[in-house]
């Protein structure tokens, strides 16, 4: 889930942005950021996945609740990526990665119960965290200026995520 966190952060950010570049600059750009694309199209999958499961399976309504942000937002982020990666020429899979389906189906194995709102918090924390740092990196460091555009867009939605869970944990702890 820590992976995907990272993709899905990097996906709300390409999402997110808007900005034009000449088609010749962001085609040549386009090579140095395909992967950061591409893996934030995966944590779009993987957090639009995780959330719509812990609608079905979360026992706390405050997990009920960011779930249901994470899938309209990620939704939101990743229509923006597919839109991006159209214009720069780069092919998105069309799943999450294996890791990030191996830690959804972990936290998936606790449906039900209360362990399962404890293992969903932590694993979507610890994404949120590595999907800020990615996104940092990439607005540090990405080659493509829409790509950097649509990480510093998407950061404070990523963060946004990040307060909600931790206010979850902290109201589940106080149960």
């Amino acid at each position: 889930m820590i992976a995907v966190r990272r993709v899905a952060a990097a996906t709300m950010l390409a999402a997110l942005a808007g900005i034009s570049a000449p088609s010749a600059f962001a085609a040549a750009a386009a090579t140095d950021d395909a992967p950061f694309l591409k893996a934030i199209h995966q944590g779009n999958l993987a957090e639009i996945a995780a959330g719509e499961d812990a609608g079905k399976h979360a026992t706390a309504a405050c997990v009920k609740t960011v779930g249901a942000t994470l899938v309209r937002d990620h939704r939101k982020l990743d229509a923006d990526v597919k839109s991006l990666a159209r214009k720069l020429d780069v092919s998105l899979p069309a799943a999450p990665a294996p890791a990030q389906q191996k830690a959804l189906a972990a936290v998936q194995a606790k449906a039900g119960t209360s362990a399962y709102n404890t293992a969903w918090l932590k694993t979507e924390a610890t994404g949120h965290v590595e999907t800020l740092e990615l996104i940092d990196h990439e607005i540090e460091t990405g080659g493509n200026a829409e790509v950097r555009a649509a990480a510093s867009a998407a950061r404070p939605v990523v963060a946004r995520h990040l307060e909600l869970i931790r206010a979850c944990e902290a109201d589940i702890d106080r149960s």
